[in-house]
Formats: structure tokens, C-alpha cells, sequence
């Protein structure tokens, strides 16, 4: 990034601060406030979980004398709301304040915000400078966008694989019941934490079949998000580890509608397009993002629909010589991380 000019500065310091709550939001987006007076930061605050305080209250509790709000600058990530929700309306607690300035990262989509915290901002001679760091802004609530404006959840794909570009060997069913290990433990430990970051986790039948994961936050600390498993025909052994109850699972399927603790059938129609009534159902239960962990065909048929935002690609120091082939995205990687011979490239769609 270039020199930051003082407003780019301050707005930073409010990305650096959201992100620290990443995964624990929901459905709120990630916020971060800073208040400045005579170039100093004098309160700051984020957005820890949903029902609590916005980053904005927690800024402006944090200033220790009030009397400054009057001649300061509050800089926020997102539009303050300006609707009762759980919390009363940040862009009412800015103009009790007397805050006269107030910069923003970027417009909060949201249909109970979507300009209107600005406009009473403005409407009480609050001066607001909107755009600042929008991009950074809009990147960072990349979840949140997307279910708000596009009606689905944000969709990451992950898959690890070998030097020579395979996800498996070929193994029979007397081989079944373990992954196969192709990077190392500290890039194992960087896919839960991404977990902790995301929703729910998909995978299709043939994964739960030979794998038997538990698709668990299990080396990091953070949210245990939802299991969905694809299983049209209901084939697969009530003995597996997904069916143990003791994280909230979803199992699509063409045969039954049933609820148990923990555990959901959800019936689809066969012949349907699955993509879109899986991400269908799963925007109408307000899940703003999805990890999808395969198995090839799964990951596959979301490349060749386009459905799909972000790749999360890890290659293990290993070579398969043959067995099952990994996807393949036709673009380059926008990121990058090494876990010391491990490698995970980042992909944006």
C-alpha cells in the first residue's frame, strides 16, 4: 500500500481493530471506530458480537473526556445504522454527542441502513466524508455484501494438494475412514482457523464416505460452524462422525424432511439445479458464508458454475504420481502464506 494520507491512516486503524472480532458477528458486520482530536486518537472501539455495544459506542465510551467529542472526528468502516435493532441507532448517539465530523469507509447495503445513517447524519449539520478506504472497507465485510446484495452466501472453496497436483490416491473401501494427510500440521492448524471464520462447512457424499471427518474447529479457538452434507439417496452410515449430534448438521437429501438434536434432513427435488436451491435455503436461514471442502466433484461443479468467491488452495510437499485430480481455476492467486513447507494461495473469483 502507498503512503496513507491522514484520513487513509485513521480509517486503517478502523480495519485493523474490526477484523479482530472476524467470525464472531454474525449477522452483524465487522466494524471498527476510531476518534480523533487534534490529530491524536482519543477513543476507539469495535464491534465484539452481535447484541452488544456497535464500534461506535464503544469508541465514544472510551473517551475519557467527553468534553472533546464536540471538536473531534469519528471515523468508522461502515455507515452508522440508524435503525433500533438490538441497539439503539449509532447515527443517534453521534449527534447526542455533538460529534461535528464524521468519516466513513463505505455504505452499509443493508436495507435498514442504506443511506440512511448519513443522511441524519447530515440532516443534524453532521459533516460526513464518505469512500475513504472504500475498497479495503467493502473487502473486509466481503460476507455481509454479498448476503445482503446478491441474496446468497459468500462461497469459499478449500482443498489441499500434492506437488504433482492430486487431492487423493485411489483408495477402495477398505481404505475408508481417514483423510489423506498431504500438508503439515501448522497449515492443518490455518484451515480451523478459517473455519472459525465462516458458517457452515460443505461437503458432498463420497468425502464423508472415505474421509469420515468431523469437520470441527479442533486446533484453534472460535465459533464451530454448522455441518452441511449433500446426500441425495441417504446412503451414508448413521456411524459416522458427522451424525454424533454434537454440532448443529444439515443433510441434504431427496427422500425426507426430519428433525433430531442437532441434526436436519432437508428434502430437495431431484433433478433440480442443487447449487441454487442449497444456497437458496441456506440465504432464507441467514447464513452469510460457506466453506465448501469437497470432494472433487463437489468442488468442481462450483467452478464450472462460477459459484464461487473465494479459493483457499493449500499445496503439501507430496507427490501422488496418480489417484484423483485436483480442480483447477483458471486465474492467478491474489495472496499468498507458508507454513514452512506447506503453501496456501488465495484465489478471488
Amino acid at each position: 500500500m502507498n503512503q496513507l494520507n491522514t484520513s487513509e491512516k485513521y480509517m486503517q486503524r478502523c480495519l485493523d481493530l474490526a477484523i479482530l472480532a472476524e467470525g464472531n458477528t454474525y449477522p452483524n458486520p465487522l466494524v471498527g471506530s476510531v476518534i480523533v482530536h487534534n490529530n491524536k486518537i482519543i477513543g476507539e472501539g469495535y464491534h465484539c458480537k452481535a447484541g452488544e455495544p456497535h464500534a461506535e459506542i464503544n469508541a465514544i465510551r472510551s473517551v475519557k473526556n467527553k468534553a472533546l467529542l464536540t471538536d473531534s472526528t469519528l471515523y468508522v468502516n461502515l455507515e452508522p445504522c440508524a435503525h433500533f435493532g438490538k441497539t439503539p441507532p449509532c447515527s443517534l448517539a453521534i449527534i447526542k454527542n455533538k460529534i461535528p465530523r464524521v468519516v466513513i469507509g463505505c455504505v452499509d447495503s443493508f436495507s435498514e441502513v442504506a443511506g440512511k445513517g448519513i443522511e441524519m447524519l447530515r440532516g443534524a449539520g453532521v459533516e460526513v466524508t464518505v469512500g475513504i478506504l472504500e475498497k479495503e472497507s467493502r473487502f473486509l465485510n466481503r460476507r455481509f455484501f454479498t448476503f445482503h446484495e446478491k441474496k446468497r452466501p459468500y462461497i469459499v472453496l478449500k482443498w489441499a494438494q500434492t506437488l504433482d497436483g492430486y487431492i487423493d490416491v485411489d483408495r477402495d473401501s477398505l481404505e475408508y475412514g481417514e483423510p489423506t494427510w498431504i500438508t503439515n500440521e501448522w497449515a492443518r492448524r490455518a484451515v480451523h482457523k478459517q473455519r472459525t471464520h465462516e458458517q457452515a462447512i460443505l461437503i458432498g457424499t463420497h468425502t464423508a464416505q472415505k474421509d469420515n471427518p468431523s469437520l470441527t474447529v479442533r486446533d484453534w479457538c472460535g465459533h464451530q460452524p454448522h455441518r452441511l452434507i449433500i446426500d441425495k439417496q441417504l446412503t451414508l452410515s448413521p456411524e459416522l462422525t458427522i451424525f454424533d449430534h454434537k454440532v448443529p448438521t444439515i443433510i441434504f437429501n431427496t427422500i425426507k424432511d426430519a428433525k433430531e438434536e442437532n441434526l436436519e434432513y432437508i428434502k430437495l427435488t431431484p433433478g433440480d439445479d442443487w447449487h441454487a436451491l442449497i444456497l437458496k435455503t441456506l440465504y432464507k436461514r441467514g447464513f452469510q458464508s460457506i466453506i465448501v471442502e469437497g470432494g472433487y466433484q463437489l468442488l468442481e461443479s462450483f467452478i464450472q458454475a462460477s459459484s464461487w468467491d473465494e479459493a483457499h488452495v493449500y499445496v503439501g510437499q507430496k507427490w501422488f504420481r496418480q489417484g484423483v485430480k485436483a480442480p483447477k481455476i483458471a486465474c492467478r492467486p491474489e495472496a499468498e502464506a507458508h507454513f514452512n513447507d506447506s503453501h496456501l494461495y488465495v484465489y478471488h473469483n
